[in-house]
């Protein structure tokens, strides 16, 4: 099908539930992939350091998305979420032994259980009293980390051993990209998929309105309970994989500033896309790293950018969350859109 159609046509139920319909799509998508795959051999360590966190920062964001985006029910307690799937997978491979793969899948498995707890105020609760529910439990897991001593090690760093797969030591970020990176194109097509299944739909049913979800046949308690459980499941996997790639867990990685952060991936990104959840992360944490990196090259001519740099990124980060929701609600998805219907029906304004 020409990428100038006039229209999408479907013949089979095989061809309307594809998720690439058009010629253009599938070069686009190679287009990323070869993208994404030639980044390592070209990056410098300090952006190969900075494309792992992108990656983990995909994951998380994804299942945010999955609640705020998808589900209408907003969190503030990611960041919490988060250290709950890394102290569950250091604990379990440092002090217990365990391999990593099986730390990893506890962390996701505990992180989903907290997370359906932690989301039974949405039950009851809506908007901004939701939202003061889920930064209590920003507040409570953290407190949790701080004084459990005798499981989390308290305000101690908890160090965490260089894991192996399949037979390589994953000591280098060009290792751990490559594992990174399945986990985020893992992450993205259970997301992408999650939404074309009775569950998904569900979840979008009760963002639009619960109540009339509820009279067509949506268990909305259930429902709820298990949107919170599966974006947590996903801020696990993000969690555990902070703890193993960098080989330190300690709770100064998981504070409110973090939670913040990842909301603002979303609202950047595009509520309600997975790929504005992508867009969204790689936007938040390439322009903190541009910056840095612009104030060391300058630190010589221009030494108040060194001093001045936290304020520097504390003020773009802000002016760009404003900005978005003043002119562009709908994120980087939306202004991508736009674009591939420009190209598309040019020279038509329709």
């Amino acid at each position: 099908m020409a990428a100038t159609a006039t229209g999408i046509y479907h013949r089979s139920y095989r061809s309307e539930l594809a998720l690439r319909h058009t010629q253009a799509e599938y070069a686009r998508l190679t287009l990323a992939a070869a993208v994404v795959v030639a980044v390592p051999f070209v990056a410098t360590p300090y952006w190969q350091t900075v494309a792992n966190q992108i990656g983990i920062a995909v994951v998380g964001a994804i299942g945010l998305n999955i609640l705020t985006g998808y589900t209408g029910q907003i969190s503030l307690g990611q960041g919490g979420f988060l250290a709950v799937g890394a102290y569950t997978s250091a604990i379990l491979v440092e002090r217990l032994g365990a391999p990593t793969l099986v730390g990893v899948v506890a962390a996701i498995l505990m992180t989903a259980a907290v997370g359906a707890f932690f989301g039974l105020p949405a039950l009851r609760l809506k908007g901004l009293y939701l939202a003061i529910a889920t930064l209590a439990s920003q507040f409570i897991i953290l407190y949790a980390v701080r004084n459990w001593e005798f499981v989390t090690g308290g305000v101690q760093a908890l160090v965490v051993g260089t894991p192996t797969l399949f037979g390589f030591e994953l000591n280098t970020d060009f290792r751990w990209y490559w594992v990174i990176l399945a986990c985020a194109a893992a992450a993205t097509v259970a997301g992408t998929n999650l939404f074309r299944t009775g569950l998904g739909r569900a979840f979008m049913a009760i963002r639009d309105q619960d109540i009339a979800a509820e009279a067509v046949g949506v268990n909305t308690v259930t429902y709820k309970v298990l949107a919170f459980a599966v974006s947590s499941g996903f801020v696990g996997l993000a969690g555990a994989l902070t703890a193993h790639w960098t080989t330190i867990v300690t709770w100064e990685r998981f504070t409110l500033d973090v939670s913040i952060l990842y909301l603002a991936m979303i609202i950047v990104g595009g509520l309600g896309s997975v790929s504005g959840s992508i867009y969204g992360a790689v936007f938040m944490i390439v322009v903190p790293a541009w910056i840095t990196q612009v104030a060391q090259d300058l630190r010589g001519q221009l030494s108040f950018l060194a001093r001045e740099l936290p304020a520097i990124q504390l003020g773009v980060f802000g002016l760009i969350i404003i900005l978005f929701l003043i002119f562009e609600p709908r994120g980087l998805a939306r202004i991508w859109h736009r674009m591939k219907d420009y190209v598309r029906l040019w020279p038509f304004r329709y």
